[in-house]
């Protein structure tokens, strides 16, 4: 993100302190499902509602049913009898999923209000809640579809929150407490965020339109690539050559380099008021000149919720396709197992994204074609997501959260209901500061020295002259 008044680190953070509450789903595409079965209209609740924040109002439905529900053309309704918002066609929910949707437009909810759900004939009522004062920021139901109504943190899109952390107290950091700066001073200057290493080879996404290509300085730091046209790092353009996209992180394929670098944006800088949350594949393994064009964008913005342009992707990471299949991992838009085949053409994996707005992350697998599929949808119980990273050694996603958060990490494993699930709860080092860090990378198991190898963090802020931190982990 990039903006021309106060410091990034102070902005966003009051940008999301002011938003309390936020994000609706606009989710007709967003997922591929089979055919619905016949269920009950019972099954189908009210599950999330959310009036007040810096996003659209909105309202989330919950299938606590054993069958897929068409729910094509059902209504909802706030207390007003006139107003009227129609799920649009080809709307299905599997059992055990969400889906919520954006509502402002058909009608506003209030802070003492209702919201209503109807099968398409208008008039047969199938669940509805009440409420005296406004979201903060969320109405939940816990547990989600069939428990009370409560004040929870906002989750639309993902299961509720129904704990404080997942049922995970906070841990002191598995590595070294000490951390020390990993670049020279004021090299990057603010808004380096994303961080991506391969092998000897550091990758950094920076908010400003650049992506830079960084290698070892020799005293256990990195320092900008002088060949090709990588000294003051690249800018990036979206296809065709136009436009500035925001770009917020980067990641790599088991090809490394050769296979283009995926960089996740949130909006076009020339258009900074409007998001558009992108995924875009460059080709960064030949060329000479100072600039990159994509080579293919997937805009990923009408299947997710509707977050302010400031407030979109933050973080990528890619999840090899044996890895998922081995965990046994479910794809949310089948309700049965992860099966890649069914997708053609796709890198052989899954993208999971970072969305700031919701601290929800959301899997996409990105064919070939231009299609996209979302798989899987994360809620991280944090109130932003700053950066992922897969960490194949472990078989584990690392979720990062910045100062919002007082630098707290999340680690998320598959669980036997196929699902991802917080499995720690990491401080950040004790010896580093509460900074703005939005990028986070993990050495290869290569690296591994007397059972520790080298992290590194991205600090947008710059703070003290300094973007990149160096510190351990425990292999």
């Amino acid at each position: 993100m990039f903006e021309a008044c106060a410091p990034r680190g102070r902005r966003r953070l009051a940008l999301r302190r002011a938003a309390v509450a936020g994000s609706t789903l606009a989710a007709a595409a967003a997922l591929l499902v089979p055919a619905a079965h016949a269920a009950p209209a019972d099954d189908i609740r009210i599950n999330e509602v959310v009036t007040t924040g810096s996003v659209d109002d909105s309202i989330e439905l919950y299938n606590k049913g054993a069958a897929t529900v068409d729910i094509s053309g059902w209504i909802l309704k706030d207390d007003n009898a006139s107003s009227k918002f129609t799920v649009p066609a080809g709307t299905t929910l599997a059992p055990g999923a969400v889906r919520a949707f954006d509502v402002d437009a058909a009608f506003g909810l209030g802070s003492s209000d209702k919201a209503r759900l109807y099968l398409p004939n208008g008039s047969t009522l199938v669940d509805s809640h009440t409420w005296t004062s406004h979201s903060a920021p969320s109405w939940s139901r816990c547990p989600d579809g069939t428990g009370a109504f409560g004040k929870a943190a906002l989750t639309l899109g993902a299961p509720n929150n129904c704990g404080s952390g997942g049922g995970t107290n906070p841990v002191a950091w598995p590595g070294g407490s000490s951390v020390a700066t990993a670049d020279g001073t004021d090299v990057f200057g603010e808004d380096l965020s994303g961080l991506y290493q391969e092998g000897a080879v550091l990758w950094g996404a920076q908010n400003t339109g650049k992506l830079w290509r960084l290698v070892r300085d020799g005293s256990g730091g990195w320092r900008p690539d002088t060949a090709n046209g990588w000294t003051s790092g690249k800018t990036l353009r979206y296809p065709g050559g136009s436009g500035s996209p925001d770009s917020e992180a980067v990641t790599l394929t088991e090809a490394g380099a050769a296979g283009g670098a995926y960089v996740a944006t949130e909006r076009n800088g020339d258009a900074s008021g409007t998001s558009r949350l992108s995924v875009l594949r460059y080709d960064v393994a030949t060329g000479t000149g100072g600039s990159l064009t994509a080579a293919k964008e997937w805009n990923l913005t009408a299947g997710l919720p509707a977050v302010g342009s400031n407030l979109g992707f933050e973080a990528i990471t890619r999840i090899p396709d044996a890895a998922l299949v081995a965990a046994g991992f479910k794809d949310e838009s089948t309700g049965a197992a992860y099966d890649p085949g069914r997708y053609g053409a796709h890198t052989g994996g899954v993208f999971f994204l970072g969305l700031e707005g919701t601290g929800t992350v959301y899997g996409f697998v990105l064919q070939d074609s231009g299609a996209a599929t979302r798989v899987a949808t994360i809620g991280s119980g944090m109130a932003g997501v700053m950066e992922l990273q897969w960490e194949p050694q472990a078989a584990r996603l690392w979720v990062l959260c910045d100062d919002t958060c007082g630098g707290q990490h999340r680690t998320m494993k598959i669980g036997t209901a196929g699902t991802f699930g917080i499995a720690a709860v990491l401080n950040r080092p004790t010896g580093m500061a509460d900074l703005n860090n939005e990028g986070f990378a993990l050495a290869g198991a290569d690296e591994c020295v007397a059972g520790t190898k080298p992290v590194y963090w991205a600090d947008d802020s710059n703070t003290g002259g300094h973007a990149l931190r160096r510190g351990t982990i425990a292999c």
